[in-house]
Protein backbone atom coordinates (compact mmCIF):
# COMPACT_ATOMS: atom_id res chain seq x y z
CA UNK A 1 0.00 0.00 0.00
CA UNK A 2 -0.58 2.63 -1.54
CA UNK A 3 -1.26 0.30 -5.29
CA UNK A 4 1.06 1.33 -8.14
CA UNK A 5 -0.13 2.92 -10.67
CA UNK A 6 0.23 3.47 -14.17
CA UNK A 7 2.90 5.71 -14.77
CA UNK A 8 2.23 8.83 -17.66
CA UNK A 9 4.14 11.32 -19.06
CA UNK A 10 3.60 13.63 -22.18
CA UNK A 11 6.06 14.38 -25.03
CA UNK A 12 5.85 15.71 -28.44
CA UNK A 13 7.39 12.61 -29.82
CA UNK A 14 6.62 8.66 -30.42
CA UNK A 15 9.11 6.07 -29.69
CA UNK A 16 10.24 3.23 -31.67
CA UNK A 17 9.56 -0.17 -31.25
CA UNK A 18 6.65 0.78 -28.70
CA UNK A 19 2.77 -0.23 -29.75
CA UNK A 20 1.41 3.25 -31.19
CA UNK A 21 -2.44 3.65 -30.35
CA UNK A 22 -4.27 5.76 -32.43
CA UNK A 23 -7.68 7.51 -31.26
CA UNK A 24 -11.16 7.16 -32.73
CA UNK A 25 -14.22 9.16 -32.30
CA UNK A 26 -17.74 7.99 -33.46
CA UNK A 27 -17.98 8.26 -37.19
CA UNK A 28 -15.98 6.45 -36.68
CA UNK A 29 -13.15 9.59 -37.19
CA UNK A 30 -9.67 8.42 -37.32
CA UNK A 31 -6.25 10.54 -35.20
CA UNK A 32 -2.90 10.80 -36.02
CA UNK A 33 -1.23 6.96 -36.96
CA UNK A 34 -4.85 5.87 -38.30
CA UNK A 35 -4.08 6.47 -42.29
CA UNK A 36 -3.71 2.68 -43.05
CA UNK A 37 -6.03 1.10 -40.61
CA UNK A 38 -8.92 -0.72 -41.60
CA UNK A 39 -11.58 0.85 -40.06
CA UNK A 40 -14.53 -1.57 -41.21
CA UNK A 41 -15.41 -2.75 -37.44
CA UNK A 42 -14.50 0.36 -35.75
CA UNK A 43 -17.20 2.48 -34.04
CA UNK A 44 -14.94 4.99 -32.19
CA UNK A 45 -17.33 4.08 -29.09
CA UNK A 46 -15.89 5.11 -25.64
CA UNK A 47 -13.24 2.23 -24.45
CA UNK A 48 -13.78 0.61 -27.65
CA UNK A 49 -10.03 -0.73 -27.83
CA UNK A 50 -8.70 -3.04 -30.73
CA UNK A 51 -5.17 -4.89 -31.59
CA UNK A 52 -4.27 -4.34 -35.00
CA UNK A 53 -2.22 -7.72 -35.60
CA UNK A 54 -0.95 -6.93 -38.44
CA UNK A 55 0.76 -3.65 -37.88
CA UNK A 56 0.86 -4.30 -33.97
CA UNK A 57 -0.88 -0.95 -33.82
CA UNK A 58 -4.10 -0.25 -31.11
CA UNK A 59 -6.86 1.95 -31.88
CA UNK A 60 -8.82 3.02 -29.10
CA UNK A 61 -12.40 4.38 -29.07
CA UNK A 62 -12.94 8.25 -27.50
CA UNK A 63 -16.21 8.86 -28.34
CA UNK A 64 -17.64 12.43 -28.47
CA UNK A 65 -14.51 13.30 -26.83
CA UNK A 66 -16.74 14.24 -23.51
CA UNK A 67 -14.76 14.22 -19.99
CA UNK A 68 -16.65 10.91 -19.10
CA UNK A 69 -15.58 9.07 -22.54
CA UNK A 70 -11.82 10.20 -21.97
CA UNK A 71 -12.05 8.75 -18.67
CA UNK A 72 -13.46 5.48 -19.83
CA UNK A 73 -11.26 5.36 -23.14
CA UNK A 74 -8.28 5.75 -20.52
CA UNK A 75 -9.63 2.89 -18.29
CA UNK A 76 -10.38 0.52 -21.21
CA UNK A 77 -6.85 0.85 -22.53
CA UNK A 78 -4.80 0.19 -19.00
CA UNK A 79 -7.47 -2.87 -18.98
CA UNK A 80 -6.79 -3.98 -22.51
CA UNK A 81 -2.88 -3.66 -22.09
CA UNK A 82 -3.27 -6.59 -19.75
CA UNK A 83 -2.36 -10.17 -19.76
CA UNK A 84 0.63 -12.51 -20.62
CA UNK A 85 1.69 -10.26 -23.54
CA UNK A 86 1.15 -7.33 -22.14
CA UNK A 87 3.64 -4.61 -23.54
CA UNK A 88 5.93 -2.26 -20.71
CA UNK A 89 4.56 0.42 -22.35
CA UNK A 90 2.82 1.86 -25.26
CA UNK A 91 2.23 5.37 -27.26
CA UNK A 92 -0.84 7.23 -27.09
CA UNK A 93 -0.91 9.89 -30.45
CA UNK A 94 -3.24 12.65 -29.10
CA UNK A 95 -5.56 14.85 -31.78
CA UNK A 96 -4.94 18.42 -31.78
CA UNK A 97 -8.05 19.41 -30.21
CA UNK A 98 -6.94 17.21 -27.34
CA UNK A 99 -6.77 19.93 -24.32
CA UNK A 100 -5.60 20.05 -20.38
CA UNK A 101 -9.10 19.19 -18.91
CA UNK A 102 -8.99 15.98 -21.71
CA UNK A 103 -5.88 15.26 -20.57
CA UNK A 104 -6.63 14.99 -16.97
CA UNK A 105 -9.87 12.54 -17.92
CA UNK A 106 -7.62 10.68 -20.00
CA UNK A 107 -4.87 9.98 -17.13
CA UNK A 108 -7.20 9.67 -14.38
CA UNK A 109 -8.70 6.79 -16.20
CA UNK A 110 -5.48 5.21 -17.41
CA UNK A 111 -4.30 5.53 -14.08
CA UNK A 112 -7.13 4.11 -11.95
CA UNK A 113 -8.98 1.96 -14.80
CA UNK A 114 -6.05 -0.85 -14.16
CA UNK A 115 -7.07 -0.58 -10.39
CA UNK A 116 -6.88 -4.44 -8.42
CA UNK A 117 -7.36 -5.21 -4.79
CA UNK A 118 -6.79 -9.04 -3.89
CA UNK A 119 -5.65 -10.67 -0.89
CA UNK A 120 -3.98 -13.91 -2.76
CA UNK A 121 -0.31 -15.93 -3.01
CA UNK A 122 -0.41 -15.46 -6.86
CA UNK A 123 0.99 -13.53 -8.43
CA UNK A 124 -1.16 -10.15 -9.95
CA UNK A 125 -1.39 -10.24 -13.95
CA UNK A 126 0.82 -8.35 -16.20
CA UNK A 127 0.27 -4.91 -16.67
CA UNK A 128 1.21 -2.04 -19.27
CA UNK A 129 3.50 -0.17 -16.95
CA UNK A 130 3.59 3.41 -18.49
CA UNK A 131 1.96 5.63 -21.24
CA UNK A 132 2.86 8.44 -23.25
CA UNK A 133 0.48 10.93 -24.34
CA UNK A 134 2.58 12.55 -27.48
CA UNK A 135 0.74 15.66 -28.52
CA UNK A 136 1.25 17.30 -31.49
CA UNK A 137 1.71 20.55 -30.42
CA UNK A 138 4.65 21.32 -29.43
CA UNK A 139 4.22 24.92 -27.61
CA UNK A 140 0.94 22.78 -25.53
CA UNK A 141 3.78 19.70 -24.09
CA UNK A 142 4.14 21.79 -20.89
CA UNK A 143 0.16 22.73 -20.12
CA UNK A 144 -0.46 18.87 -20.99
CA UNK A 145 2.39 17.78 -18.43
CA UNK A 146 0.82 19.88 -15.55
CA UNK A 147 -2.82 18.48 -16.58
CA UNK A 148 -0.90 14.94 -16.50
CA UNK A 149 0.68 15.34 -13.24
CA UNK A 150 -2.54 16.74 -11.14
CA UNK A 151 -4.30 13.68 -12.63
CA UNK A 152 -1.94 11.71 -11.18
CA UNK A 153 -1.77 12.88 -8.19
CA UNK A 154 -5.93 12.89 -8.36
CA UNK A 155 -5.60 9.05 -9.01
CA UNK A 156 -3.23 8.13 -6.28
CA UNK A 157 -5.45 10.10 -3.74
CA UNK A 158 -8.39 7.76 -5.28
CA UNK A 159 -5.99 4.47 -5.22
CA UNK A 160 -5.30 4.78 -1.49
CA UNK A 161 -8.86 5.82 -0.62
CA UNK A 162 -9.56 2.01 -1.82
CA UNK A 163 -6.61 0.18 -0.66
CA UNK A 164 -7.98 1.79 2.81
CA UNK A 165 -11.57 0.61 2.54
CA UNK A 166 -10.88 -2.51 0.55
CA UNK A 167 -8.55 -3.62 3.26
CA UNK A 168 -10.75 -6.81 5.39
CA UNK A 169 -11.64 -5.93 9.04
CA UNK A 170 -9.87 -8.63 10.56
CA UNK A 171 -6.94 -6.85 9.65
CA UNK A 172 -8.28 -3.01 9.59
CA UNK A 173 -9.58 -2.02 13.15
CA UNK A 174 -9.81 1.71 14.46
CA UNK A 175 -6.32 0.83 15.14
CA UNK A 176 -4.17 0.21 12.39
CA UNK A 177 -6.31 2.78 10.16
CA UNK A 178 -5.42 5.35 11.86
CA UNK A 179 -2.07 4.24 12.73
CA UNK A 180 -1.38 3.46 9.01
CA UNK A 181 -2.16 6.88 8.28
CA UNK A 182 0.25 8.86 10.43
CA UNK A 183 3.00 6.33 9.19
CA UNK A 184 1.95 7.64 5.34
CA UNK A 185 1.86 11.11 6.72
CA UNK A 186 5.26 10.65 7.97
CA UNK A 187 6.76 10.40 4.81
CA UNK A 188 5.63 13.66 2.99
CA UNK A 189 6.78 17.21 4.21
CA UNK A 190 4.66 19.50 6.21
CA UNK A 191 1.96 16.77 7.57
CA UNK A 192 1.38 15.87 10.67
CA UNK A 193 -0.82 13.10 12.58
CA UNK A 194 -1.58 13.00 16.41
CA UNK A 195 -3.45 9.64 17.43
CA UNK A 196 -5.58 9.75 20.18
CA UNK A 197 -6.52 6.81 22.47
CA UNK A 198 -9.69 5.46 23.74
CA UNK A 199 -8.03 7.04 27.61
CA UNK A 200 -7.51 10.75 25.87
CA UNK A 201 -11.32 9.84 24.14
CA UNK A 202 -12.54 9.20 27.89
CA UNK A 203 -10.18 12.01 29.59
CA UNK A 204 -11.87 14.68 26.70
CA UNK A 205 -15.65 13.53 26.97
CA UNK A 206 -15.86 12.04 23.24
CA UNK A 207 -19.04 10.18 24.30
CA UNK A 208 -20.16 9.15 20.56
CA UNK A 209 -16.88 8.00 19.41
CA UNK A 210 -16.73 6.02 23.07
CA UNK A 211 -20.48 4.64 22.67
CA UNK A 212 -20.22 3.21 19.20
CA UNK A 213 -16.66 1.42 19.65
CA UNK A 214 -17.97 0.15 23.40
CA UNK A 215 -18.71 -3.06 21.71
CA UNK A 216 -15.87 -3.69 20.56
CA UNK A 217 -12.35 -5.70 22.17
CA UNK A 218 -10.88 -3.39 19.80
CA UNK A 219 -10.90 -0.05 21.07
CA UNK A 220 -11.63 3.30 19.56
CA UNK A 221 -9.16 6.08 18.11
CA UNK A 222 -9.04 9.38 16.67
CA UNK A 223 -6.64 10.80 14.00
CA UNK A 224 -5.92 14.14 13.53
CA UNK A 225 -3.75 14.94 10.82
CA UNK A 226 -2.51 18.41 10.46
CA UNK A 227 -1.10 20.54 7.06
CA UNK A 228 -0.50 23.87 7.64
CA UNK A 229 1.62 26.11 4.72
CA UNK A 230 1.14 29.15 6.63
CA UNK A 231 -1.16 31.05 4.97
CA UNK A 232 -5.30 30.84 3.38
CA UNK A 233 -8.11 30.23 5.28
CA UNK A 234 -8.21 27.06 7.91
CA UNK A 235 -10.05 23.95 6.28
CA UNK A 236 -11.43 21.06 8.60
CA UNK A 237 -12.34 18.14 6.99
CA UNK A 238 -13.88 15.38 8.80
CA UNK A 239 -14.19 11.68 7.36
CA UNK A 240 -16.64 8.36 9.63
CA UNK A 241 -14.10 6.04 9.89
CA UNK A 242 -16.29 2.94 10.86
CA UNK A 243 -14.13 0.07 10.41
CA UNK A 244 -16.55 -2.13 10.56
CA UNK A 245 -20.04 -2.43 10.98
CA UNK A 246 -22.42 -4.92 12.48
CA UNK A 247 -25.25 -2.53 12.84
CA UNK A 248 -24.62 -3.32 16.83
CA UNK A 249 -27.75 -4.23 18.68
CA UNK A 250 -29.65 -2.74 16.33
CA UNK A 251 -28.12 -5.63 14.01
CA UNK A 252 -28.33 -5.43 10.52
CA UNK A 253 -29.27 -8.15 8.16
CA UNK A 254 -26.65 -10.83 7.49
CA UNK A 255 -26.69 -9.92 3.54
CA UNK A 256 -24.37 -7.33 2.30
CA UNK A 257 -23.01 -7.15 6.15
CA UNK A 258 -20.06 -8.43 4.34
CA UNK A 259 -19.37 -5.18 2.39
CA UNK A 260 -19.28 -3.05 5.50
CA UNK A 261 -15.46 -3.09 6.12
CA UNK A 262 -15.94 -0.23 3.29
CA UNK A 263 -18.14 1.77 5.92
CA UNK A 264 -15.04 3.87 6.62
CA UNK A 265 -14.71 4.84 3.16
CA UNK A 266 -15.27 8.89 4.19
CA UNK A 267 -12.45 8.23 6.55
CA UNK A 268 -10.36 7.37 3.98
CA UNK A 269 -11.34 9.37 1.62
CA UNK A 270 -10.06 12.65 4.26
CA UNK A 271 -7.11 10.89 4.87
CA UNK A 272 -6.02 10.51 1.03
CA UNK A 273 -6.60 14.12 0.41
CA UNK A 274 -4.76 15.20 3.34
CA UNK A 275 -1.41 13.59 1.23
CA UNK A 276 -2.34 14.68 -1.75
CA UNK A 277 -3.01 18.46 -0.56
CA UNK A 278 0.48 18.19 1.68
CA UNK A 279 2.27 16.66 -1.55
CA UNK A 280 0.94 19.39 -3.36
CA UNK A 281 1.89 21.93 -1.18
CA UNK A 282 -1.33 24.17 -1.37
CA UNK A 283 -0.91 27.50 -0.05
CA UNK A 284 -3.70 26.90 2.79
CA UNK A 285 -4.16 25.03 6.32
CA UNK A 286 -6.56 21.77 6.56
CA UNK A 287 -6.81 19.55 9.13
CA UNK A 288 -8.33 16.00 8.62
CA UNK A 289 -10.18 14.45 11.86
CA UNK A 290 -10.83 10.74 11.24
CA UNK A 291 -12.64 9.50 14.36
CA UNK A 292 -12.22 5.29 13.97
CA UNK A 293 -14.50 2.80 15.66
CA UNK A 294 -16.48 -0.33 15.39
CA UNK A 295 -19.56 -1.08 15.71
CA UNK A 296 -19.92 -4.40 17.42
CA UNK A 297 -22.18 -6.53 19.40
CA UNK A 298 -21.11 -7.42 23.20
CA UNK A 299 -22.35 -6.90 26.64
CA UNK A 300 -20.85 -3.63 26.48
CA UNK A 301 -22.27 -2.33 23.40
CA UNK A 302 -24.40 0.61 23.22
CA UNK A 303 -28.28 0.81 23.51
CA UNK A 304 -31.48 2.20 22.18
CA UNK A 305 -32.54 4.37 24.43
CA UNK A 306 -29.21 5.17 25.89
CA UNK A 307 -28.27 9.04 26.21
CA UNK A 308 -24.69 9.98 24.86
CA UNK A 309 -22.78 13.40 25.92
CA UNK A 310 -21.05 14.24 23.30
CA UNK A 311 -17.72 16.18 23.18
CA UNK A 312 -18.78 19.57 24.24
CA UNK A 313 -21.70 18.72 26.52
CA UNK A 314 -24.80 18.26 24.18
CA UNK A 315 -26.32 15.18 24.50
CA UNK A 316 -27.99 12.43 22.05
CA UNK A 317 -30.86 10.10 22.82
CA UNK A 318 -29.88 6.99 20.83
CA UNK A 319 -32.56 5.18 18.73
CA UNK A 320 -30.73 2.60 16.75
CA UNK A 321 -27.58 1.57 17.02
CA UNK A 322 -27.21 1.31 13.29
CA UNK A 323 -26.87 5.00 12.79
CA UNK A 324 -23.47 4.97 14.47
CA UNK A 325 -21.62 7.44 11.80
CA UNK A 326 -23.93 10.65 12.95
CA UNK A 327 -22.40 9.76 16.45
CA UNK A 328 -19.36 9.81 16.11
CA UNK A 329 -19.06 12.56 13.28
CA UNK A 330 -20.88 14.79 16.17
CA UNK A 331 -17.78 14.39 18.32
CA UNK A 332 -15.13 15.36 16.24
CA UNK A 333 -17.35 18.17 14.58
CA UNK A 334 -17.65 19.73 17.89
CA UNK A 335 -14.45 19.73 18.19
CA UNK A 336 -13.55 20.80 14.90
CA UNK A 337 -15.78 23.70 15.82
CA UNK A 338 -14.63 24.24 19.45
CA UNK A 339 -11.25 24.11 19.31
CA UNK A 340 -10.24 24.16 15.38
CA UNK A 341 -12.10 27.24 14.92
CA UNK A 342 -11.90 26.85 11.17
CA UNK A 343 -13.33 29.00 8.18
CA UNK A 344 -14.80 25.70 6.49
CA UNK A 345 -16.11 22.46 7.70
CA UNK A 346 -16.92 19.32 5.83
CA UNK A 347 -17.91 16.33 6.35
CA UNK A 348 -17.76 13.04 4.32
CA UNK A 349 -19.24 9.71 5.18
CA UNK A 350 -20.99 6.52 3.99
CA UNK A 351 -23.81 7.30 6.40
CA UNK A 352 -27.85 6.15 4.96
CA UNK A 353 -29.16 3.57 2.81
CA UNK A 354 -31.76 6.41 1.56
CA UNK A 355 -29.30 8.54 -0.13
CA UNK A 356 -29.09 5.05 -2.28
CA UNK A 357 -32.88 5.50 -2.86
CA UNK A 358 -32.43 9.04 -3.52
CA UNK A 359 -29.51 9.16 -5.74
CA UNK A 360 -28.34 5.41 -6.88
CA UNK A 361 -24.90 4.53 -6.85
CA UNK A 362 -23.23 6.70 -9.02
CA UNK A 363 -23.66 10.49 -7.27
CA UNK A 364 -23.01 11.61 -3.96
CA UNK A 365 -25.43 13.93 -1.58
CA UNK A 366 -24.61 17.40 -0.96
CA UNK A 367 -26.08 18.77 1.92
CA UNK A 368 -25.46 22.58 2.51
CA UNK A 369 -27.38 26.03 4.06
CA UNK A 370 -25.14 27.96 1.83
CA UNK A 371 -25.86 28.06 -1.81
CA UNK A 372 -22.58 29.19 -2.69
CA UNK A 373 -20.76 26.25 -1.42
CA UNK A 374 -22.82 23.93 -2.63
CA UNK A 375 -21.82 25.63 -6.31
CA UNK A 376 -18.12 25.54 -4.98
CA UNK A 377 -18.72 21.64 -4.04
CA UNK A 378 -20.69 20.55 -7.09
CA UNK A 379 -17.97 22.34 -9.44
CA UNK A 380 -15.48 20.89 -7.70
CA UNK A 381 -16.87 17.53 -8.45
CA UNK A 382 -17.64 18.08 -11.63
CA UNK A 383 -13.56 19.01 -13.08
CA UNK A 384 -12.32 15.63 -11.11
CA UNK A 385 -15.43 13.29 -12.37
CA UNK A 386 -17.26 12.85 -9.08
CA UNK A 387 -20.92 13.93 -9.82
CA UNK A 388 -22.53 15.64 -6.85
CA UNK A 389 -26.20 16.51 -5.71
CA UNK A 390 -27.78 19.34 -3.51
CA UNK A 391 -30.37 18.10 -1.11
CA UNK A 392 -32.26 20.13 1.03
CA UNK A 393 -32.44 20.71 4.72
CA UNK A 394 -36.29 20.72 5.17
CA UNK A 395 -37.31 23.38 7.78
CA UNK A 396 -40.12 21.44 8.83
CA UNK A 397 -38.06 18.15 9.96
CA UNK A 398 -35.89 20.57 11.86
CA UNK A 399 -37.99 20.30 15.17
CA UNK A 400 -37.63 16.28 14.89
CA UNK A 401 -34.23 16.66 15.75
CA UNK A 402 -34.91 17.77 19.22
CA UNK A 403 -35.06 15.24 22.19
CA UNK A 404 -37.46 15.00 25.14
CA UNK A 405 -35.21 13.50 27.40
CA UNK A 406 -31.64 14.62 25.81
CA UNK A 407 -30.65 17.74 23.15
CA UNK A 408 -31.29 16.16 20.05
CA UNK A 409 -32.52 12.38 19.30
CA UNK A 410 -30.27 10.26 16.78
CA UNK A 411 -32.93 9.23 14.28
CA UNK A 412 -35.63 11.31 13.83
CA UNK A 413 -38.70 10.72 11.64
CA UNK A 414 -38.46 11.46 8.55
CA UNK A 415 -36.28 11.22 4.94
CA UNK A 416 -33.43 9.40 6.51
CA UNK A 417 -30.61 11.53 4.77
CA UNK A 418 -32.26 14.67 5.35
CA UNK A 419 -32.76 13.97 9.04
CA UNK A 420 -29.43 12.42 9.45
CA UNK A 421 -27.90 16.11 7.60
CA UNK A 422 -30.00 18.66 10.26
CA UNK A 423 -28.87 16.05 13.24
CA UNK A 424 -25.38 16.32 11.83
CA UNK A 425 -25.85 20.56 11.37
CA UNK A 426 -26.40 20.51 15.43
CA UNK A 427 -23.18 20.33 15.57
CA UNK A 428 -21.18 22.61 12.96
CA UNK A 429 -22.15 25.80 14.91
CA UNK A 430 -21.93 28.84 13.32
CA UNK A 431 -19.44 27.58 10.62
CA UNK A 432 -19.83 27.12 7.18
CA UNK A 433 -20.44 23.56 6.39
CA UNK A 434 -21.20 20.82 4.37
CA UNK A 435 -22.29 17.39 4.23
CA UNK A 436 -21.32 14.80 2.17
CA UNK A 437 -23.05 11.26 1.86
CA UNK A 438 -21.63 8.96 0.09
CA UNK A 439 -23.16 5.39 0.66
CA UNK A 440 -24.46 5.01 -3.24
CA UNK A 441 -21.01 5.83 -4.76
CA UNK A 442 -18.61 4.95 -2.78
CA UNK A 443 -18.81 1.07 -3.33
CA UNK A 444 -19.50 -0.34 -6.77
CA UNK A 445 -20.37 -3.90 -8.18
CA UNK A 446 -19.79 -3.38 -11.79
CA UNK A 447 -16.82 -1.30 -13.74
CA UNK A 448 -17.72 2.04 -15.70
CA UNK A 449 -15.33 4.60 -16.67
CA UNK A 450 -12.34 4.75 -14.15
CA UNK A 451 -14.49 2.48 -11.34
CA UNK A 452 -13.55 -1.20 -10.90
CA UNK A 453 -15.66 -3.46 -8.88
CA UNK A 454 -15.17 -2.85 -4.43
CA UNK A 455 -14.67 0.74 -3.12
CA UNK A 456 -14.08 3.01 -5.81
CA UNK A 457 -12.18 5.99 -3.51
CA UNK A 458 -15.23 8.18 -4.27
CA UNK A 459 -14.76 11.71 -2.33
CA UNK A 460 -11.09 12.05 -2.06
CA UNK A 461 -10.59 13.84 -5.21
CA UNK A 462 -13.23 16.19 -4.44
CA UNK A 463 -12.11 17.21 -0.94
CA UNK A 464 -8.74 18.22 -3.30
CA UNK A 465 -9.78 20.08 -5.24
CA UNK A 466 -12.29 21.62 -3.20
CA UNK A 467 -8.81 22.74 -0.86
CA UNK A 468 -7.18 23.91 -3.78
CA UNK A 469 -10.73 26.16 -4.54
CA UNK A 470 -10.27 27.32 -1.30
CA UNK A 471 -6.68 28.26 -1.82
CA UNK A 472 -6.87 30.13 -5.05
Amino acid sequence: MPTKLVDVEVATTARRGVPPVVLVGTGPALGPGGDDLDTADLTGKAGEAVRHRSSGTWTLGVGTGSLSDYRTAGAALVRALSGDDAPKTADVLLTADFDADGVRAFVLGAALGGYRFKVTGEDAPARVGSLRLVTPDQGFEEVLTSAALKAHALATATALTRDLANTPSNVKDPRWLATTAARLAEKVPGLSAVVRDEKWLAQQGFGGVLAVGGGSARPPRLLELTYDSGQGPHLVFVGKGITFDTGGISVKPADGMHLMRTDMAGGAAVISALLAVARRGLPIRVTGLVPCAENHISGSAYRPGDVVRHYGGATTEVQNTDAEGRMVLADAMAYAVRDLKPDLLVDVATLTGAMKVSLGLRTGGLFTPDATLARAVADAGERVGERWWRMPLLEEHVEAVDSEIADYRQCPPGPGGITAALFLQKFAGDVRWAHLDIAGPARSEKVYEEVVAGATGFGARTLVELAETFSR
